[in-house]
C-alpha cells in the first residue's frame, strides 16, 4: 500500500528548498564580496625604509614585511590581497572592497612596536615578550573596554614589577605604542589631556602571573579590538612611507564575470541533464540537492565574508561536478543491489550502507589535504583551501544526508516497489537472489576488458611520459608569469579617462603585448600594464617617447619582484608534501600501507603531468595554475580512494592466497567502479569544458590545467595506483608464502 503522506512530505520539502533559494539567493549573491580582479579596490605604494639606524633593507626584511602586512590585511577582513615587492625598496598593496581607506592605511603602516617603560622612559619589556596571539579585547573591573595581554615569561614580569615598585612614589608602568626615542617622554605626555602612551598603571605589588591589562586608554570596544589585533599581527621590521594611494580598477571586470557565470550555468545545466538521463528518478533528486549545494556555498561565502575571485568562481562551478560524485557512488551501489535481485527498499538500505564508508574516506583524505594547505599556505592558497573545505562539508551534507532523506521518503512510501527501471536498471539485468551464494559476480559492461593484463605496458607508457616530461622541463622550463618571474610595471597617466582596450592598443603599437592591463584612480585616467621580464633600455625609451608625445606625461616604469609568488609556490609545495605524508598514514591505517603509497604515486604522477604539459605547450604559469594543481590533488585522491575501497571490500569477499587471486580482485573492482569513475569524470569535464568554451579568457589556462589533470587523474586511478598495489601486494604474498614453506 502506497503511503501518500511521505510523498506529500517529499514535495513539501522540495517546495521549501526551491522557495528558500528563489526568495533569498539574489540578496545573498549581492552581498558576497568580490575579489580585486572582479571589483577593483584600494592600492597603496610604500617606500620601505630602515626602522632603526644601521638596519639594512634586504630581501629577508622585505619578505618579513610582506608577512606582517598579510596578517594585518586579515585583521581588516580582506582575503587574498595582492602584495608585490617592486625594485629593492618598494611594496605595493592592493585590497579588494575596502570601504574605510583611512583605517586600512593606518593599520597597514603602523609599526605596532609595543614597549613597557618606567617614568624615566627606560624600556623594561617589549612586544617580543608577548605570547603568540596573546592580545585580546577585554573589560576592566569598571566594565570599561581594555586590552588583555598574555606574556611569555611570568618570572620576567615579576622582575619588572619589582623594579617599578622600588621606584615609589613614581611606581608607574607606562605602556607605549610606537615610542620614538629622543622625541617622546612620559613627563611631557603626562601633562597632556590625551597623552600618546596607552596606559600608565600604578604598581602596588609584585605580580607573578602572565596576564596584564592595558586600561585607562579611553578605549571603545572597537579600538580595543583593533589594538589587540594589531599587536597580534606583529611589529613591522621596517618603516613604511606612503608614496601614494589610489583606487584600482577591476583586472577582469564585469564582462569576464558574466562570461564565467554563463559558462557555469551551461555546465551545471548539462550536468543536471546527464544525471537525470543516466540515473532517472535518483538523478532528479541529485539535481535538487546539487541546486541546494550551490545555494549553501553562496550562503556560507556570504556569512564567512569569503572573497570570491574569478578562479574561485570557476572552482565553485567545478565543485558542482565533483559534488555529484557522492551521489554517483550511492546510486551505483543501489543499482548493484537491485541487480542482485533485492527489493527497492532493501537495495536502497544496502546501497546507502555500503557507500557511506567510501564517501567518508574519499572526503576525509581530501579534507586532510585542504587543512594542510590552509595551515601552510598563504593568500590565494589559503583562499582555495577554505573554498575546498566548505565544498567538502556541504557536499557531504547535501549529497549524503539530503539525497538520502528525499529518496528515503519516496522509497519508504512503497511507491517505487517493483519499479527498478526508475533507477535505470533493466529487468534483464536483475539476478535471481535465491541463487546468490555470497560470492556471485554480477556481469558489468566492462567484462571484456582485462585491466591487469597490460599493466607493464601502462607502467612503461607512464615512465616514458615522465622521462619526456623531465626532459621537456629541463630544456623548455616553465613559461612563468609575472607572479613567479621578474616583471615590469608601466604606469601611464592621461588627462582623459582611459580604457583597457585603449592602453593595450597603445602598447601593441610599439611592439609590447600585455595580457594584464588595469585602469586605476577614481577618474580612471591612469592605466597600468604588467609585463613578464624586465624591459630593455630601448623598450623603456620607446615607451617614454610614445606616451610622452601622446599623453603629455612620461610613464612610470618599475621592476616587480617575484618574491611573494615564489614564496606562495614554495609553501604550496611543502603543503602538498606534508598532506601526502598524512594521506599515506591515514590510508595505511584505514586500508593498508601499500594503498597509501600507491595513492601518493598517482597523485604526484597527475600533478607532474600538468606541469610537463604546460612546459611543452608554453602556456603561462600564474597563481591560478597553483589552484588548478591543488584541485587535481584533491580529485586524484578522491578517485583513487574509491577504487581502493572496492578492492578492500572484494578482498573480504573473496580469498586471496595467490597472485592470480589478486589479479581477479583488482580486475573485478575496476570493472565494478569504472562506470562510477567515468560518470564522475564526465560530469567534471562537462563543467570544465563549459568554462573552456564559454568562459572568460582570464581563466583559460586554469581550465586547461584542470582538463589535463582530470584525464591524468582518471588514468592513474585505473592503470597506475591499483596496478602498483597489485604488484607490491603480490610480492608481499610471495614473501609470505616462501616464509610459510620454510617454516614447514
Amino acid at each position: 500500500m502506497v503511503k501518500r503522506g511521505r510523498i506529500v512530505t517529499f514535495f513539501l520539502l522540495v517546495l521549501l528548498i526551491f522557495g528558500t533559494i528563489g526568495t533569498t539567493v539574489t540578496g545573498i549573491a549581492k552581498d558576497i564580496k568580490l575579489g580585486l580582479d572582479l571589483q577593483g579596490g584600494f592600492e597603496i605604494l610604500y617606500d620601505v625604509k630602515p626602522a632603526k639606524k644601521g638596519d639594512v633593507i634586504d630581501n629577508s626584511a622585505l619578505k618579513s614585511t610582506v608577512e606582517a602586512l598579510n596578517q594585518r590585511v586579515n585583521v581588516l577582513g580582506v582575503s587574498e590581497p595582492s602584495i608585490q615587492i617592486e625594485g629593492d625598496d618598494r611594496i605595493r598593496v592592493q585590497l579588494a572592497g575596502v570601504t574605510d581607506q583611512s583605517q586600512a592605511r593606518e593599520l597597514l603602516s603602523t609599526e605596532a612596536n609595543l614597549t613597557f617603560r618606567d617614568v624615566n622612559d627606560n624600556i623594561l619589556m617589549d612586544g617580543s615578550d608577548l605570547a603568540q596571539n596573546g592580545a585580546k579585547q577585554s573589560f576592566d573591573e569598571n566594565n570599561q573596554p581594555s586590552v588583555s595581554l598574555k606574556l611569555k615569561d611570568a618570572d620576567k614580569f615579576k622582575e619588572v614589577t619589582k623594579k617599578v615598585l622600588d621606584m615609589a612614589p613614581n611606581n608607574l608602568l607606562v605602556i607605549w605604542l610606537d615610542f620614538e626615542e629622543g622625541k617622546d617622554s612620559y613627563k611631557a605626555e603626562a601633562a597632556k589631556q590625551n597623552p600618546k602612551f596607552l596606559s600608565a598603571a600604578t604598581v602596588n605589588q609584585v605580580f607573578s602571573q602572565k596576564e596584564v591589562s592595558i586600561t585607562g586608554g579611553n578605549f571603545t570596544v572597537k579600538s580595543a579590538t583593533e589594538l589587540s589585533d594589531l599587536l597580534n599581527a606583529g611589529s613591522l621590521p621596517v618603516k613604511l612611507d606612503e608614496i601614494y594611494s589610489t583606487s584600482v580598477g577591476a583586472q577582469f571586470g564585469e564582462k569576464a564575470l558574466d562570461m564565467t557565470m554563463f559558462a557555469g550555468a551551461i555546465g551545471i545545466a548539462i550536468i543536471f541533464l546527464f544525471m537525470i538521463a543516466f540515473y532517472r528518478l535518483p538523478g532528479l533528486i541529485a539535481v535538487i540537492t546539487l541546486s541546494f549545494y550551490v545555494y549553501l556555498n553562496l550562503l556560507v561565502f556570504d556569512l564567512m565574508h569569503v572573497v570570491l575571485t574569478l578562479p574561485g568562481i570557476a572552482a565553485l562551478i567545478l565543485g558542482v561536478g565533483m559534488a555529484v560524485d557522492a551521489n554517483i557512488i550511492t546510486y551505483e551501489r543501489i543499482k548493484d543491489e537491485l541487480r542482485t535481485g533485492r527489493s527497492v527498499m532493501s537495495a536502497f538500505k544496502a546501497g546507502n550502507r555500503r557507500s557511506i564508508a567510501t564517501i567518508f574516506d574519499a572526503n576525509l583524505t581530501t579534507m586532510l589535504a585542504a587543512v594542510v594547505l590552509f595551515i601552510y599556505g598563504t593568500s590565494s592558497v589559503q583562499g582555495f583551501a577554505t573554498t575546498l573545505m566548505i565544498g567538502i562539508v556541504l557536499s557531504f551534507v547535501t549529497a549524503v544526508y539530503g539525497t538520502r532523506l528525499l529518496l528515503a521518503l519516496l522509497v519508504n512510501s512503497r511507491w517505487l516497489n517493483k519499479k527498478p527501471h526508475l533507477f535505470g536498471v533493466k529487468k534483464s539485468e536483475i539476478h535471481d537472489l535465491s541463487k546468490d551464494d555470497g560470492q556471485t559476480v554480477l556481469p558489468t559492461a566492462w567484462d571484456r576488458f582485462d585491466f591487469v593484463k597490460y599493466r607493464k605496458r601502462f607502467f612503461a607508457l607512464s615512465s616514458i611520459l615522465v622521462v619526456a616530461g623531465v626532459i621537456a622541463l629541463l630544456i623548455f622550463k616553465l613559461n612563468l608569469g609575472i607572479d613567479f618571474a621578474s616583471g615590469t610595471r608601466v604606469e601611464v597617466a592621461s588627462d582623459k579617462a582611459l580604457t583597457q582596450e585603449q592602453v593595450e592598443k597603445d602598447m601593441s603599437s610599439i611592439g609590447l603585448e600585455s595580457d594584464d592591463v588595469i585602469i586605476t584612480g577614481d577618474d580612471k585616467k591612469t592605466g597600468v600594464a604588467s609585463f613578464v621580464g624586465v624591459l630593455s633600455q630601448k623598450e623603456i625609451a620607446d615607451l617614454k617617447d610614445y606616451f610622452s608625445g601622446k599623453y603629455g606625461s612620461e610613464p612610470n616604469v618599475s621592476t616587480v619582484s617575484p618574491t611573494v609568488g615564489k614564496e606562495l609556490a614554495r609553501n604550496a609545495m611543502i603543503a602538498v608534501l606534508i598532506a601526502s605524508i598524512g594521506i599515506i598514514i591515514y590510508v595505511g591505517f584505514r586500508f593498508e600501507l601499500y594503498m597509501g603509497l600507491a595513492a601518493i604515486v598517482a597523485l604526484l604522477h597527475d600533478a607532474f603531468f600538468i606541469i610537463a604539459f604546460f612546459s611543452l605547450t608554453r602556456l603561462e604559469v600564474d597563481l591560478t595554475f597553483i589552484a588548478a594543481i591543488l584541485t587535481i590533488v584533491g580529485y586524484s585522491i578522491n578517485d583513487t580512494i574509491v577504487t581502493f575501497d572496492r578492492i578492500r571490500e572484494n578482498m573480504k569477499k573473496f580469498k586471496s592466497k595467490t597472485f592470480e587471486d589478486l589479479k581477479f580482485i583488482v580486475n573485478l573492482s575496476l570493472r565494478e567502479t569504472l562506470t562510477r569513475s567515468l560518470n564522475t569524470i564526465i560530469t567534471v569535464i562537462i563543467a570544465v569544458a563549459a568554462l573552456l568554451i564559454f568562459g572568460s579568457d582570464s581563466i583559460l589556462n586554469f581550465s586547461i590545467a584542470l582538463l589535463v589533470g582530470l584525464i591524468a587523474g582518471t588514468y592513474s586511478s585505473i592503470f597506475i595506483a591499483s596496478q602498483l598495489w597489485l604488484v607490491w601486494k603480490g610480492k608481499q604474498l610471495e614473501r609470505k608464502r616462501v616464509v610459510e614453506n620454510e617454516t614447514e
